[in-house]
Order: C-alpha cells, then sequence, then structure tokens
C-alpha cells in the first residue's frame, strides 16, 4: 500500500511544473483575449446595428437590386458575408439552412477560446492549489516551516491566477454568445423572408 501511495504521490508532484506552466500560457492568453475583445466589441455592435437595418430596408423592399445595395460589404463581419450569401441562395431553401448552419459553427468557433479558458481556469487553478499542500504537510511534520511556507505561496498563486483567467473566459463567453444569438436571429429573419418571397 505504502508503495501505491509514494507512486501517487510523485505522479502528483511531477504534475506540478506543467500545471503552472499551464496556467501561465492561459493567463498570457486570457490578456490577449482582453485586448482583442475591446476591438471585437466596438466592431460588431456597429456591423449587427447595421445589418439589422439592412435587413429590416431588403423585408420592406423586397427586390434582389435593394438587398444587394442595402448589405454590408462581406468583409465588415461574419454575419454580414453570410447574409449576402443568403440572399444569393433566393430559392433553394435547403441552401439556406446550410448556410444557418455554417454560421452557428462559426460563431461557436469563435467562443471556443473563451469556453475553454473558463473551464480550464479552475481546472489547473485547483490542480495547482492542491499539489504542493501534500509537500505542505510534509514540510509542517517535519518542522521545516519555510518549505511549508513556500508550498502555500505556490497554492495560492495558482489559485489566483486560474481564477482570473476562468473570469475572463466567462465573461467574453457570454458577450460572445449574446452577439451570436443577435446575428443568428437577424440571419434567421432574413431567411425566412428570402423563403418566402422567392427572391428578393
Amino acid at each position: 500500500m505504502n508503495v501505491i501511495s509514494n507512486v501517487l504521490y510523485w505522479i502528483s508532484t511531477g504534475l506540478l511544473v506543467p500545471v503552472i506552466v499551464l496556467l501561465i500560457f492561459f493567463f498570457i492568453r486570457a490578456l490577449v483575449l482582453v485586448g482583442a475583445f475591446f476591438g471585437q466589441y466596438m466592431h460588431q455592435r456597429k456591423a449587427s446595428d447595421a445589418l439589422r437595418r439592412a435587413v429590416d430596408s431588403i423585408a420592406e423592399a423586397g427586390t434582389a437590386a435593394a438587398s444587394d445595395n442595402a448589405l454590408p460589404a462581406a468583409s465588415a463581419s461574419v454575419a454580414a458575408a453570410y447574409a449576402r450569401r443568403i440572399v444569393a441562395a433566393a430559392g433553394q431553401p435547403a441552401r439556406i439552412d446550410l448556410l444557418l448552419s455554417e454560421f452557428e459553427l462559426d460563431a461557436d468557433k469563435n467562443v471556443s477560446t473563451s469556453r475553454v479558458l473558463t473551464k480550464m481556469g479552475p481546472i489547473l487553478g485547483l490542480m495547482g492549489t492542491l499539489i504542493p499542500m501534500g509537500p505542505a504537510l510534509v514540510g509542517l511534520a517535519a518542522g521545516d516551516i519555510a518549505s511549508m511556507a513556500y508550498n502555500m505561496q505556490v497554492a495560492f498563486a495558482t489559485t489566483v491566477v486560474g481564477l482570473v483567467v476562468s473570469a475572463i473566459g466567462f465573461l467574453t463567453q457570454q458577450a460572445k454568445e449574446r452577439w451570436a444569438v443577435r446575428d443568428l436571429a437577424t440571419l434567421e429573419f432574413l431567411a425566412e423572408t428570402v423563403k418566402q418571397k422567392g427572391a428578393l
């Protein structure tokens, strides 16, 4: 039994360095995500509003010329590019449904980084907390206060970093999912309009 316990202890202790390295990597990735998020936030607000106004005008006009002129440039946003493809697929309901599904996949890909940070932050933080506790307790039993203090410092630091990573991931994930739902609702409205009128 002691052999098994020692093996588990060695394995868990050996995981400390990879856990810390991964935490540092995800923390840097979270900082990069925050920087990119603010730029995306400003762009998304303008692009979503412009797309919504364009789709409303298309629904009222109902002509191919009006739709082509009203829609934002395909480079304005991913949703605008899909809107143009949906209008071009007028008369092909199956193709329109496929485009909506493809947009959902692209939107999910945009959220994936935030989702990974949300889940991996607490996991790595908890691992980084529990692993040093073993050596800290051993140091306490041996009367080595310096060793115990060092291991407790590592445990608390990994917990804080993991929670920060998770918080950044959670907040950006919530915002990106709202953007995706709003754009998807707009595209679904456009798709139904195209299907009903046959050709715009």
